[in-house]
């Protein structure tokens, strides 16, 4: 964070390597490494950063349904 309390860089990941073998286990993942991406089971594409507030509601959105869909 900067002195005004923003986010400057952010990595967001769901590691787990039972199900998802390739790119050490990542699952799920957004981050801001040169620009915003998101990775899905070895898939990266590019999205549309409207805030940190909004990708991490994404993430968590979409972690608990890959959670719900191969943990029950």
């Amino acid at each position: 964070m900067d002195k005004h309390q923003r986010v400057q860089r952010y990595s967001l990941a769901y590691i787990n390597p039972l199900l998802f073998s390739g790119d050490n286990g990542r699952v799920l993942g957004y981050d801001d490494a040169q620009s915003a991406y998101r990775h899905y089971f070895g898939q990266v594409t590019a999205v549309e950063f409207v805030s940190f507030q909004d990708t991490l509601e994404k993430f968590e959105q979409e972690w608990r349904a890959i959670a719900h869909e191969y943990c029950h």
